[in-house]
Formats: structure tokens, sequence, C-alpha cells
């Protein structure tokens, strides 16, 4: 039983916005589940439109690259119109594919040309730390197996084991601390109809997830769909946050080889 939602021109989050919204599940999905058989795309390239209160805030394309037993991810954000002075906000991300999935090593984030607000993150696996580089300051934590960063996060559900039911515990790192995140899962899945930058529209068959705060009162609304036919990526994100702000993510261009 699918509920069908009509979506047009809704958009991906800004980057500075969707920092606190990202995800990195420890266990996943259904369609196309993970096993030690699966072989990740080569390519998977996406682009996303964002809006706030329902007006146009910012664009994103985001390139996934396999390598062997490598990968690479980068994911740039434009704002549009006044929000084009923030400047371009690229994410980049690069590590190891294993039987578990992306495995990270090395994560940055880069706002415009201000070196000050540039972050970096390696992940020591052997030592099990995580040396983040905020400010020129170095800030370590306890790396946590299966542990994602602000960009690999979203490409980590088409490794992970079906079926995506109940609940999902994520731990994740933005660059400037590492933490973890509940969200959960809507029993019901939910088709999502989508008018791309070509004008036709696209039915996509999504699982919801919905973040559940821990040990404090809800304060923000942030939800996450994910295709459970095209390898789980994001198809839209949604965050409301305290102060009533509407900031929507959706899909508009999707490549895959």
């Amino acid at each position: 039983m699918f509920r069908h939602i009509k979506f047009s021109g809704l958009a991906f989050l800004f980057m500075a916005v969707f920092t606190s919204f990202a995800i990195a599940a420890q266990q996943d999905t259904s369609v196309q589940p993970a096993s030690s058989n699966f072989v990740p795309p080569k390519l998977i390239q996406l682009s996303y439109e964002v809006t706030k209160n329902g007006q146009p805030f910012a664009k994103v394309h985001e390139q996934f690259i396999v390598t062997g037993n490598t990968y690479k991810l980068e994911s740039v954000t434009k704002g549009i119109g006044v929000y084009a002075l923030f400047g371009e906000r690229k994410l980049i991300s690069k590590g190891e594919l294993t039987s578990q999935g992306l495995k990270p090593n090395h994560f940055e984030l880069h706002q415009g040309d201000n070196p000050q607000k540039a972050l970096f993150a390696d992940f020591d696996w052997p030592n099990k730390i995580l040396h983040m580089m905020v400010k020129g300051n170095l800030k370590d934590a306890n790396l946590i197996p299966g542990a994602q960063d602000l960009a690999s996060y979203a490409y980590q559900f088409m490794f992970l084991p079906a079926p995506l039911k109940d609940a999902v515990t994520m731990t994740l790192t933005t660059g400037k601390k590492l933490n973890q995140y509940q969200y959960k899962i809507n029993a019901e899945q939910e088709v999502l109809a989508i008018e791309g930058t070509s004008g036709t529209g696209t039915q996509y068959k999504t699982l919801h997830l919905v973040q559940q705060e821990q040990n404090k009162p809800q304060t923000e609304t942030k939800e996450l769909w994910l295709a459970t036919e095209h390898y789980y990526l994001p198809v839209r994100i949604l965050m409301i946050d305290e102060n009533g702000a509407k900031i929507e993510q959706t899909l508009t261009e999707l490549h895959v080889e």
C-alpha cells in the first residue's frame, strides 16, 4: 500500500543548514539489498534544488565515483540570488569500499574562499580516533565503527542489509563533532511524484525517515525520503527549524552508470 504525494519544485537543503540534519546509517534498506556480491555503480551524479519557505534558495550537484576498492565524492552547493553571496559550499569525502560499505578516510568542507570556515576530518581507523581540524585547532573523538561523514552518509544506504524498518541509529561527523542520531522508519512506503528540470515527472517509491530527539525536547523537524528502487539515494529532505523556517531539498536529476 503506497501513499501518493505530489511535489513540484521542492528542493534540497542548503548545506549550511543541512550540516545539522545529515545522517549516516548503521543498518539499512530493501529493494537492492547489500551482500558480499553487491557491486555499486561506478558513477552516480545527482542534482537537487533547495527552497526556503517555498522560495528558491540553492542548487546542489553531487558526484560519486568508484575506482577499484576506493571512492571519491564531491557535493557542491551554490546559493541563488542573495544567497549566492555566501559562495560555493563544497564537501569532499574519500575512502575505501569494504564488505560493510563505505569507510571514509578523509573529509573536507569548504565555504567560499574563506579558509577560516574550512573543516577537515581524518579517520584513524587503526587507533579508533577521529581527528578534526576546526579553525586551525585539532579536536579528537572516539571513532565508532560504521561512522560516516557529511558527504558519504547518503551513499552508505545502498550497502546496508535489508530491510530497513522500525528505527535506525546513525553516527556522523560534520567536521566539527561526531554525533549519533536516531530515526524512526515509517512502515508505509510513499510514492513521491517529482518534476525534474526537463519538465517531465518521475515517481519514486520511498522510505520515510523521521529523526527522533534523544533525551531532550523535539525542537526541529528533520525528515528524509530514500528512493527504494534507486540505491536508496535521498529524493527529498525536509527541515523545519525551531523558528518555523521550512527548508526542502528535492532531486531533479539522477544519472547512474
